[in-house]
């Protein structure tokens, strides 16, 4: 008997772009030809990284993560991290693969538009593959990006944009927000930190600054009081803060000490106290959550593509396992048990991989003056941050019991991938902000109609199109009727039955319309792995019956469902 955890042809992928068929179809079919034949040699350039070099680098800056020199040889305080080299190779693949130059450089920008998020966000995926951690960094890069475009004076734009699209990795400007404080926490009008003006649009600020992301950042934006006496988000303008002042001497911020964190231990997190830290103010003085919350709503969809990458992999990660993997004596995706859960997993990934692109999707087009789209954005953001993050802590967890102990050992990448995905429900506002922002754009905006119209619509050519499964399609119609009526009545009760009530409601309205885009998204092609994912979530959502009878999914039906080559 062979004496080896796995058979003798055991073999991994060595590029994700190109093993990953279900990418590979979305972005033939959704990017425009000039658009695919300008970019599909990064992409498999990027996807041979990601299963290669990036993944090894990704462990390393795991193991060994930022370090704050407090103090210099001669006793000066220089609050400097210093990260492992792995981090910083991570940043120059990062950069070739022209997640963020290709939205900013303005060549760039002009020749991509309306797809330019759909490519920058299919380079970061296969990133997010390997290391989500600095994604984080990347997303908060974008994110000052946005604002800096929209908000930041000419002269600002012309000293900082070239140092976010960059190819340079040793000119390369990051970015934060300085969001978070210690009072409040997810309830920003508590903030405390204050603004006090010197001169135009030149500010003072003091305060801390409790759970600061990329904590090593050259642009930072930082929301703070203007207005001590208006309460709550009203009274809070936004800045941008920099590190070191034009002068080259370093400005009024202490780094108190950097987050001793259960994942995402690459990149620094850290707390801050300022002390008289200039800062120029952007925008009007009360302004600062409303223009905040651009950046935030980005980094949401950041947040729902390192889900989806991370789902992706450990599920992957899973399958090539189990395939040279032999148990009482054959394969183990012989046993039913095995291959029901490898369906269930890929079905959800199915389903939360294309809401997300649709999400993506709108993003586009809300740039490009759609308005029906950014106004759907509105709800579909919240809607798919919350159930990609919470889903993808399911789906790795899942995946690493499929491969059973050698799934929970660090040499492998199941574990940090474990560790980094459970920041995603917390991280741009936990679960229960989600369902408080869905509620608040139901109520004051027309996207939550947008998306019924767009559900009823696809649920109506399915069964015009479906004939043998008409009846189906009619009941799912029926049901989806019913859950909207809920929802409408909700605000007829009072605030606290009305929150309680729209968590499961909401949940339930998400796998409807992950539904919706396994159909808005089916083709001849896409069938082989969209049709047994419709089967799926159309037993969820009409299944009365917790303990009906299931014919087991045969070892083709798993593969095609995966739908990943290696």
């Amino acid at each position: 008997m062979q004496n080896t955890v796995l058979d003798q042809n055991y073999r991994l992928s060595n590029n994700f772009y190109e093993s990953d068929i279900v990418l590979q179809h979305y972005l033939n079919t959704r990017l425009s030809v000039r658009s695919l034949a300008g970019f599909s040699e990064t992409l498999i350039e990027t996807g041979k990284k990601a299963a290669t070099e990036l993944s090894r680098l990704s462990q390393l800056a795991d193991k060994f993560g930022p370090e704050h020199k407090k103090r210099n040889f001669y006793g000066e305080n220089v609050d400097e991290i210093v990260f492992h080299p792995a981090y910083h190779k991570m940043l120059e693949i990062a950069l070739e693969s022209q997640m963020l130059r290709l939205k900013w450089e303005p060549e760039l920008r002009s020749r991509f538009e309306g797809e330019r998020h759909k490519m920058g966000f299919a380079a970061g995926f296969l990133f997010a593959m390997s290391e989500s951690g600095q994604y984080c960094p990347l997303c908060m890069t974008d994110g000052v990006a946005l604002l800096i475009d929209r908000y930041c004076s000419n002269e600002d734009k012309e000293r900082l944009m070239p140092r976010i699209y960059t190819n340079n990795v040793s000119e390369l400007y990051t970015g934060a927000m300085f969001l978070t404080e210690k009072s409040g926490g997810s309830d920003v009008g508590a903030n405390q930190v204050t603004a006090v003006q010197l001169y135009d649009n030149i500010w003072h600020l003091n305060g801390e600054k409790w759970f600061c992301s990329n904590a090593n950042a050259e642009i930072i934006f930082v929301l703070a009081r203007t207005k001590p006496e208006l309460t709550g988000t009203k009274g809070l303008g936004i800045f941008l803060l920099e590190p070191r002042l034009p002068d080259g001497t370093r400005n009024g911020m202490e780094l108190i000490r950097l987050k001793d964190k259960l994942g995402t231990r690459s990149m620094a997190s850290g707390e801050y106290l300022l002390k008289n830290a200039q800062a120029k103010l952007i925008g009007g003085a009360t302004e600062g959550f409303k223009i905040m919350t651009d950046m935030i709503n980005l980094s949401r969809l950041y947040n729902s593509v390192a889900a989806i990458a991370g789902m992706r992999r450990a599920i992957i990660e899973a399958y090539q396992f189990l395939s040279f993997r032999n148990s009482f004596g054959k394969n183990v995706l012989e046993y039913s048990l095995v291959r029901t859960k490898l369906f269930e997993l890929g079905s959800i990934y199915l389903g939360n991989f294309y809401m997300t692109w649709r999400a993506i999707e709108a993003l586009d087009a809300s740039e490009c003056g759609d308005s029906e789209e950014a106004e759907f954005l509105r709800v579909v953001t919240p809607m798919t941050k919350k159930s990609t993050a919470e889903t993808s802590v399911y789906a790795v967890r899942e995946a690493m019991e499929l491969m059973g102990g050698i799934g929970y050992i660090e040499d492998g990448i199941v574990p940090k991938i474990m560790r980094d995905m459970m920041v995603l429900p917390i991280w741009e506002g936990a679960g229960n902000i989600m369902v408080l922002d869905m509620l608040r754009a139901t109520f004051k905006s027309g996207g939550l109609e947008i998306l019924f119209l767009e559900l009823e619509s696809e649920f109506c050519t399915a069964a015009d199109t479906d004939l043998e499964n008409a009846e189906k399609w009619d009941k799912i119609s029926t049901r989806l009727f019913e859950l909207k009526e809920h929802i409408l009545q909700m605000q007829e009760t009072d605030q606290e039955t009305m929150e309680a009530t729209a968590k499961p409601a909401f949940e339930t309205l998400g796998k409807f319309y992950q539904l919706g885009c396994l159909l808005r998204y089916y083709d001849e092609d896409s069938a082989k792995w969209i049709q047994p994912a419709l089967d799926f979530y159309c037993k969820i959502l009409l299944s009365d019956n917790e303990f009906e009878l299931k014919n087991p999914p045969s070892l083709e039906m798993v593969k095609n469902l995966l739908a990943w080559d290696f």
